[in-house]
């Protein structure tokens, strides 16, 4: 009679976690710095909200979004993947691993549903149904 194998994690481990935090405090550390002169960049305000790693931390999809998003994320985002070569090297004299991961920027689109959401509850027909009712006479209200 065969084993089965116990099922795999479904999110990331505690070590992937750890990594990408490790990498979002020195990639926020490297573009405070300012060192890219990408007129798509400069005088922007980036949010780096999330980094993932891969389960062999060789590769991380950074999540950004920059301040005021809209149009400019998608060239913010494009910029910042143009460049990920400079930001790979300098990340690999700011941190102590192995293997220094290749970056891959994505525009985090949480802020653009979390906006839509609330416009969704400030919905007049939406609000309606939130609000509390009258008690409805049933043998739970009896209580």
């Amino acid at each position: 009679m065969k084993r089965q194998a116990p099922h795999a994690p479904s999110g990331p481990s505690q070590r992937q976690l750890r990594a990408g935090e490790l990498m979002r405090h020195a990639l926020v550390e490297i573009l405070r710095e300012q060192e890219i002169t990408d007129p798509d960049i400069a005088g922007v305000s980036i949010t780096l909200t999330e980094v993932r790693m891969s389960p062999d931390l060789r590769n991380a999809t950074v999540f950004v979004e920059p301040l005021g998003g809209g149009e400019q994320a998608a060239v913010v985002v494009k910029a910042l993947n143009r460049h990920h070569k400079f930001l790979r090297g300098r990340l690999g004299h700011a941190i102590d691993m192995k293997f220094t991961p290749a970056l891959k920027f994505l525009h985090d689109d949480t802020f653009d549903a979390a906006a839509r959401m609330n416009r969704l509850f400030d919905d007049p027909r939406v609000a309606q149904d939130l609000k509390p009712g009258e008690p409805s006479g049933g043998w739970k209200d009896e209580d």
